[in-house]
C-alpha cells in the first residue's frame, strides 16, 4: 500500500508510522472506505474515503458530508479506467450511506493536504472535473526563510501602540489557560482548539523548546494568540471585535522572531486563503503550493 501511495502521490509521500496514525488509528476509519484495485494479486490503485463515525465537537456527525482524502494509481497503469472504477465504487458506497456531497479533501482532523495540488497533479484536477467535481476553494501553502529575520520598525511601533492600549504580547502562562481555551472555543472552533491543546500539552508538559505559544493579553483578558511547533507555524488570531488594530501582525512577527531565537531556520504552514496571504507576505512568506478543494454533490 505504501509503495503504491508513494509512487503515485510523488509530492506527498507517507511513512508507515504516519499511515498508521492518520489512517488506521483514525476513529472515523472504516476499512470499507479504503478501496483498492488489484490485478493478479498486485495493487494498481487505491482511494481512501471517510464518513464520520464519531461526532465532531460542535459539528456532530455531518451525516450528509463525506471526504476523499487520498487516491492514486501507479503511473504506468493510468488511463485504463482504474481511477474511474475506484471513484464510481466509492461514490456508490457514499451515496448509499446517505451522503449528499463528497469533498476532496479538507477532512478534520486527519487530512494530508487540503485539496489537489494543481501544479504537482494537474491531471488529477482534469480527471475529477470529468467526473463531475467542481473547484470550491483554492487554498495556498506558504513558507518563510527565517535566517536573518528582523521585526520591522512599523511592527515595533504597532507593538508600542498596543501597550498604550493595555494589550501586551507575551508567552502564555498557566493562569492564561482557562481564558485562552475559552477564547479559542468561542471564536475559532474545535479544530483550532484541538491544535492548541496538543501544542499546550507539549509546552506545559516538558517540551517547551519544541513549541512557541504567545498570547495577547489585556488586564485579565486574553484577546489573541499565536502558536508554532518547531518549523510549523500557526494558527493565530485575534478576537473578532479587536481585529484591524495590529494585534495579529504583532503576534505573527513576535512568533517568527521567537522561532528563529530557538534555532529554527524556516516557518511553514499548509493552508490559507489569498486575503490572509497578504499579511503573511509582509513577514516574508512566499507561496509554495496551490490547491483545489473539489466537491461533488449526489444526484
Amino acid at each position: 500500500m505504501l509503495r503504491l501511495w508513494n509512487a503515485s502521490l510523488t509530492h506527498d509521500p507517507i511513512a508507515p508510522a504516519t499511515f498508521r496514525c492518520k489512517v488506521l488509528l483514525d476513529p472515523n476509519f472504516d476499512p470499507q472506505g479504503l478501496l483498492v484495485a488489484e490485478e493478479d494479486g498486485e495493487l494498481a490503485g487505491f482511494l481512501l474515503s471517510l464518513v464520520r463515525r464519531v461526532p465532531l465537537p460542535g459539528g456532530g456527525l455531518e451525516p450528509e458530508r463525506s471526504w476523499i482524502t487520498a487516491f492514486g494509481i501507479y503511473p504506468d497503469r493510468r488511463r485504463q479506467g482504474i481511477g474511474r472504477a475506484l471513484f464510481n465504487a466509492a461514490l456508490d458506497r457514499l451515496w448509499g450511506l446517505g451522503c449528499r456531497e463528497v469533498l476532496v479533501s479538507p477532512y478534520v482532523p486527519h487530512y494530508f493536504i487540503p485539496g489537489v495540488d494543481v501544479e504537482a497533479y494537474p491531471e488529477a484536477v482534469v480527471f475529477l472535473k470529468a467526473l463531475g467535481f467542481e473547484v470550491v476553494s483554492e487554498p495556498i501553502s506558504m513558507r518563510a526563510e527565517l535566517t536573518g529575520f528582523q521585526i520591522a520598525p512599523e511592527i515595533r511601533q504597532r507593538e508600542a501602540a498596543l501597550r498604550m492600549m493595555g494589550i501586551e504580547v507575551r508567552p502564555v502562562e498557566s493562569r492564561d489557560l482557562p481564558m485562552l481555551l475559552s477564547l479559542i472555543r468561542e471564536h475559532f472552533g474545535w479544530d483550532w482548539l484541538r491544535f492548541a491543546g496538543e501544542y499546550l500539552s507539549l509546552y506545559c508538559g516538558g517540551e517547551p523548546q519544541e513549541v512557541v505559544f504567545l498570547v495577547a493579553g489585556r488586564e485579565e483578558e486574553i484577546v489573541g494568540y499565536c502558536q508554532a511547533r518547531r518549523e510549523r507555524f500557526g494558527p493565530f488570531g485575534a478576537r473578532p471585535d479587536l481585529r484591524r488594530r495590529g494585534i495579529g501582525r504583532v503576534l505573527l512577527f513576535r512568533c517568527l522572531w521567537e522561532m528563529r531565537a530557538r534555532g529554527f531556520h524556516c516557518a511553514w504552514f499548509l493552508w490559507t486563503g489569498e486575503e490572509a496571504a497578504r499579511l503573511y507576505r509582509l513577514a516574508g512568506f512566499r507561496t509554495v503550493r496551490r490547491f483545489a478543494v473539489m466537491r461533488r454533490a449526489s444526484g
